[in-house]
């Protein structure tokens, strides 16, 4: 079967990526990605191999470019300084990304090596920037696990315009993530 001029996997992925994007991840059907690229549905699995596949390739490709916000963000950082560029650096990844984001949180398939691959980067990636807290793995995991959700629960109220009031929602996460980080200094009981 011919493929049509221009079109390969990555074109599609982007494709994909624009319709989650603008329209929500519920809507990144083939029918919809076929219709935006101006080809019939069959055509799409010369590039992918169907739904599930691009719904993977989706979180794939949110995590990748998530953790690489995040580096970027800590570059000349350590500690306290450098937990709070992670954590402005995923939620302005969010707010840029915010369909691609959904197809990370809510379709990953851990069970793909590559998907768990990346998702396990992004998790040493933050329990090295823990190192200097001194805590054990166990801690620290727990650590990861309270940052993600505070990360996680900001960005998606704010996605779905939780946040009404007129405070500034960066200066929110500021005290939301300093007072979180402080609690890193003190014993635990």
């Amino acid at each position: 079967m011919a493929y049509r001029q221009g079109l390969d996997p990555e074109t599609v992925l982007q494709a994909a990526i624009e319709i989650a994007n603008l329209q929500g991840v519920e809507q990144v059907t083939l029918v919809a990605l076929a219709t935006k690229l101006g080809v019939k549905t069959p055509s799409l699995y010369n590039h992918i191999k169907g739904l599930p596949d691009l719904r993977k390739l989706l979180s794939l490709r949110s995590l990748l470019l998530i953790k690489e916000a995040m580096v970027e963000a800590v570059i000349g950082k350590s500690g306290d300084d450098a937990l709070l560029a992670v954590g402005f650096a995923y939620v302005t990844f969010v707010r840029q990304q915010p369909g691609l984001y959904d197809a990370m949180a809510s379709l990953p398939d851990y069970e793909d090596p590559g998907v768990s691959e990346a998702s396990t980067q992004v998790v040493a990636f933050i329990l090295r920037l823990l190192e200097p807290y001194g805590l054990n793995q166990e801690a620290a995991l727990h650590v990861v696990r309270g940052f993600r959700s505070i990360l996680h629960g900001f960005s998606s109220l704010e996605m779905k315009n939780g946040f009404r009031m007129g405070l500034e929602r960066d200066e929110s996460l500021r005290l939301l993530l300093t007072t979180y980080l402080r609690g890193l200094r003190t014993p635990a009981e």
